[in-house]
């Protein structure tokens, strides 16, 4: 590609530059971002961040930025010639009714159900004994274009009162709305500026959450790390809501949450300073000006509640156990040197639930389900008997719940509902979606491959019966590998398009993830981040040895955290894939944590602000400040969104910026910009499909095709 040349212009930011060529020969006129001289030191070295200007969420000249960069974007897309087929196959596959599992409050089953092209789910309910069903909640009409989405719904003991949350715009400040439940009318005025919360009632008397003081500067982009949980007593105005805990200069607390045992006895409440490890603290609701007695001080584990027997406390924790167990203690004294042992640390990963008298223990075996049922007094019932080999969710009801509800998918095999009776142990389908895909036509293979240290890795490879391994499929590498989150088999309707296009589809359980515990979950933080991304390249060497794919037909796609593993990867090996697809990504890694609540990522990434050691080995890995002039970088997709407040879109705006101005090649570099939209969650449908369309054409249109692979042309 051509050197850009810059001109000066009357506002500093856009005009035209030089045309470029695509391998499909589709010219491109990137905007010009404009060059600042910021510049930071850290330990004596200077680092220029001539973009900073892009931080500024409120500018306009960040907003013609947007602007034009989505101009360029979309002007590209729109040629495409199959994007409009995928779009309409998106919407066909979508187009199927979904309900979730039903859930009982004061004489009405409640339940969500959507259509199938609805933007939002809706809350429906029917009356105990009747057949007809009502609205509770819609919140498609919360907004006209179906971006205010709803949040949470959380009921008090009786049933008879329920506070909602909802998002505007994507944003993760929410506002929470109560309702008389059994007339639907709204009692008191709206909470607003609520933060990283949930709502938990004390009897029908008010509730706890959480949020922090509104930050001076933008709401979407400046720092907020002082997490405080509050009570609000119905009829009395927010301004009044009782301070329970955190607000001290001396000990501040990123996050804190405050949850009430189901039978209204006690208040638990955790605090941290980072995304992992918490201090636990339990109350007496039923004493008058009872103290808070810590249960952990410290935040040297990951320690919750799981239930209560009168005073006898269920804790489950991965103190001395890195992959969790269930202990049991007296409240009244209830600090570990009291613990007992209820259901010991396996060599597999524990996350337990509650319902209907049981505890349901679930394990992670090499990222698939396995559940046992255990009776309060640790007697094992039986293994409950799943369906196949993959995920569940659910198994969680009330106690005094007769049958219970759970989950179950892989990556081709659509979800269902089972009913689930605890006596018995009989399970029976609930509900199965009427779809218009086969999973019979398709396969997911477990794999083992050898990352860069000689760590065993697994990886799930899903794709149609019968491919060829030609080194010729389509294939979308998909990772995280980050905070503990686990990656288990899921089906998803915008991947079953992609697998009908005989596209392959393979998500690897990358370290950082938390498949095999706190271990594997410290062996891809800080000084060992590094591990992450080997992992990931050489589950894309994998790949290609095999014969699944090769570097021409090879696209790696993550998000938040997978964005900067996308950016990583893309930066350190560019040669490996040819399409990139960064979403909402961190990717300046230098100063993450000075935006909304980044600086509780700390316990994963380290700060460079920590110490000089530190400092470059975050710099070695940047994703912004390792885009390098004379280099020839995949074709690029970015996507964000403009009210993204929990990953900021500046990092992804400057990590375009890098890309555009120093991409050597023909290969395309774009940044999709959502507006009204944030990291994701309660994005409209009708945007999913436009964005699904956009990825996927993208994708295969960089990878040399001029109509659908499944039409059997290829260019």
């Amino acid at each position: 590609m051509k050197k850009l040349i810059a001109f000066a212009v009357v506002t500093g930011i856009l005009q035209s530059c030089e045309t470029t060529q695509t391998k499909n020969s589709t010219p491109l006129e990137y905007p010009i971002t404009k060059k600042v001289d910021t510049i930071d030191t850290y330990f004596g070295t200077e680092i220029k961040d001539p973009y900073r200007w892009l931080e500024d969420d409120r500018s306009e000249e960040t907003a013609q930025w947007v602007k034009a960069e989505n101009e360029v974007t979309f002007n590209y897309l729109d040629k495409i010639p199959f994007r409009d087929q995928l779009k309409q196959r998106l919407e066909t596959l979508w187009n199927y009714e979904k309900i979730t599992a039903p859930f009982k409050e004061a004489g009405y089953t409640y339940y969500y159900k959507n259509d199938g092209l609805q933007d939002q789910y809706v809350l429906y309910r029917k009356k105990d004994g009747q057949d007809q069903e009502e609205i509770f909640l819609d919140p498609n009409t919360f907004s006209k274009d179906g971006t205010t989405s709803l949040s949470g719904v959380s009921f008090s003991k009786s049933g008879k009162l329920a506070a909602y949350s909802i998002s505007e715009g994507g944003s993760d400040w929410r506002k929470i709305i109560v309702l008389d439940a059994i007339t639907n009318e709204i009692v008191e005025d709206t909470l607003i500026d609520v933060k990283f919360s949930g709502v938990s009632w004390k009897a029908d008397q008010g509730f706890y959450y959480s949020s922090y003081d509104k930050p001076e500067g933008s709401e979407l982009s400046a720092k907020t790390d002082q997490h405080k949980l509050y009570y609000h007593e119905l009829g009395s105005p927010q301004s009044e809501d009782q301070l329970i805990f955190g607000g001290t200069e001396e000990e501040k607390h990123r996050y804190v949450g405050g949850s009430v045992t189901e039978d209204d006895r006690y208040l638990t409440i955790r605090a941290s300073v980072a995304t992992s490890g918490n201090k636990l603290f339990i109350k007496d609701l039923t004493k008058d000006n009872a103290p808070l007695i810590p249960i952990m001080e410290t935040t040297e584990s990951d320690t919750y509640v799981l239930e209560n027997v009168d005073s006898k406390l269920y804790l489950v924790t991965n103190l001395n156990a890195p992959n969790r167990k269930i202990v049991t203690v007296d409240a009244s004294n209830p600090g570990p040197e009291n613990w007992e042992d209820f259901i010991a640390e396996t060599e597999n990963v524990l996350s337990p639930r509650t319902g209907s008298g049981y505890i349901f223990a679930e394990y992670m075996i090499d990222a698939v389900s396995k559940v046992n049922q255990y009776n309060y007094d640790g007697s094992l019932v039986r293994e409950v008997e799943l369906p196949g080999i993959g995920s569940v969710g659910g198994f969680s009801s009330k106690e005094e719940a007769e049958e219970i509800y759970y989950s179950f998918t892989n990556y081709n095999t659509p979800g269902r509902t089972y009913k689930y009776d605890p006596e018995t142990g009989n399970s029976e389908v609930y509900w199965q979606p009427e779809i218009d895909f086969n999973p019979q036509d398709y396969t997911s293979e477990q794999v083992f491959y050898t990352s860069k240290d000689g760590t065993k890795v697994p990886m799930i490879i899903t794709y149609k019966e019968g491919i060829e391994l030609n080194g010729k499929n389509p294939t979308i590498l998909y990772g995280y590998g980050g905070f503990n989150i686990s990656l288990t088999p899921s089906f998803s309707i915008s991947r079953a398009v992609w697998l009908e296009q005989g596209g392959v589809y393979a998500v690897p359980n990358l370290r950082g993830g938390g498949e095999y515990g706190k271990q594997w979950h410290d062996a891809g933080t800080k000084m060992q981040k590094q591990n992450v991304f080997d992992d990931f390249i050489a589950a894309a060497e994998y790949l290609i040895e095999k014969g699944y794919t090769s570097s021409d037909y090879l696209a790696i796609s993550g998000g938040s955290n997978g964005g900067l593993l996308v950016g990583a990867t893309m930066t350190q090996r560019p040669e490996l894939m040819k399409v990139a697809l960064p979403a909402v990504g961190v990717l300046d890694m230098l100063r993450y944590h000075t935006f909304t609540a980044g600086a509780g990522w700390a316990y994963d990434y380290g700060t460079s602000q920590d110490n000089k050691e530190m400092f470059e080995y975050l710099l070695g890995y940047s994703p912004v400040h390792n885009v390098k002039a004379g280099v020839e970088y995949p074709a690029t997709l970015i996507t964000t969104g403009d009210h993204d407040d929990r990953v900021v879109p500046a990092h992804s705006f400057k990590f375009a910026a890098e890309l555009q101005d120093k991409q050597s090649g023909d290969n395309p570099v774009l940044i999709r910009i959502e507006t009204n939209a944030g990291h994701g969650a309660g994005t409209p449908v009708s945007k999913t499909i436009e964005q699904y369309a956009d990825i996927y054409g993208f994708t295969l249109y960089n990878m040399g095709y001029s109509t659908l692979p499944s039409e059997k042309s290829n260019n």
